[in-house]
């Protein structure tokens, strides 16, 4: 019996786009069916470097070409009228992080999934990094015991060339936030992953050095996590140059287990690869200390013998497509994408209103991070 291949198309031509689609080209069992495009002519120039189907309507370009998965990739506020369309046509839904930037529109997006008997996701694919899933294999398996502290510290650059590049940048109307809507995501939804549910937030944002914008470039946060874990959040664009990202877990036997993510200078996708390869840099599990050393060598290997910023999307591709075939829920779901968004809108609210931010979180019409 043949293999099933799946159908899957592009719904925005922005520079990560163009990982999406050789990850889906890498893919045996994928073929990339069409783009849409709210500009035709954009489309038409993706669709002729991937040699597939341009279109200007959503629905159309889920049922000429049976379309099973629609990977949006549009900027961050508008996620949410392709997504639904591609809903309401039929087809499952994967959505560039963060989900949205605004909760509203993530329970839309799960609502309207929901109601059409589809899957939705979010992209995050750092989980596939051999550290980061070692680190969680190591909670999961109860080496550091119950986790009770964790750190996030991601310091980068955003110059002004990068806040040039694209219309949407540094606005709070068209990008919905700065470094904790763009550039942190990916160690949130990590250490949501490790740590999981949160009960309490307090936060702050601020500006530092970047005054042609009008979002934030840092932000710090104490989580209170339901589980009676604390952390601390330190994101922020303003550090030149480029440094590190980092989640660190520690466990009340005493032991920690960290993974520097990023390494070098921050990642720009269709502007720069990424620099230095993810790692294990914190490893005091007893018995497994003197691993730390073959892991970095392991990791580095298998970093500089592929594309990093196409074999990890792929994997996160592999995965939504599979449940999708075994009728299971994506690895990192819309709730997992909602729940991220829930994470630095608590920061911005409680920022706003000097106070600490209690979970859940509802949605507040009209809130952008400053009113």
């Amino acid at each position: 019996m043949a293999e099933r291949i799946y159908n899957i198309s592009i719904a925005g031509c922005s520079k990560v786009a163009h990982l999406h689609a050789k990850a889906i080209q890498s893919i045996p069992n994928a073929r990339l069916a069409g783009v849409w495009n709210r500009t035709i002519g954009k489309a038409q120039d993706f669709a002729s470097t991937y040699k597939t189907q341009a279109y200007s309507d959503i629905s159309r370009m889920v049922s000429d070409n049976k379309t099973d998965l629609v990977i949006v990739c549009t900027a961050h506020p508008y996620h949410i009228q392709p997504a639904k369309e591609a809903a309401k046509s039929g087809a499952n839904v994967l959505v560039e992080k963060p989900l949205a930037s605004d909760l509203q529109d993530c329970d839309d997006m799960i609502n309207t999934c929901m109601e059409n008997n589809v899957k939705l996701g979010v992209i995050s694919q750092r989980r596939w990094y051999e550290p980061v899933r070692r680190v969680k294999d190591a909670i999961d398996q109860g080496k550091i015991g119950k986790p009770v502290l964790a750190t996030v510290t991601l310091l980068g650059w955003r110059d002004k060339a990068y806040y040039d590049s694209d219309d949407w940048r540094g606005s709070w109307k068209k990008e919905g936030g700065g470094v904790l809507v763009n550039q942190s995501p990916h160690q949130l939804d990590i250490l949501l992953w490790y740590m999981g549910e949160v009960d309490e937030v307090y936060g702050i944002w601020r500006n530092l050095n970047h005054p042609y914008i009008e979002v934030e470039d840092t932000a710090v946060a104490i989580v209170k996590f339901k589980s009676g874990a604390i952390g601390n959040i330190l994101v922020s664009n303003s550090q030149k140059p480029g440094i590190y990202g980092k989640v660190q877990v520690h466990g009340e036997n005493g032991a920690s287990a960290g993974v520097q993510t990023d390494g070098g200078a921050m990642f720009i996708a269709g502007k720069t690869g990424v620099t230095e390869p993810p790692v294990n840099d914190l490893w005091t599990i007893p018995g497994e200390e003197h691993m730390l050393k073959e892991w970095i060598k392991q990791d580095t290997d298998t970093f500089n013998n592929c594309d990093p910023t196409v074999r990890y999307m792929q994997y996160q591709i592999e995965d939504f497509i599979s449940a999708i075939g075994k009728g299971t829920d994506p690895s990192v779901s819309g709730d997992d994408g909602r729940r991220t968004v829930e994470l630095f809108t608590a920061i911005y609210r409680s920022s706003r209103d000097n106070a600490p931010v209690k979970f859940p979180l509802k949605p507040e019409p009209g809130f952008d991070g400053r009113q």
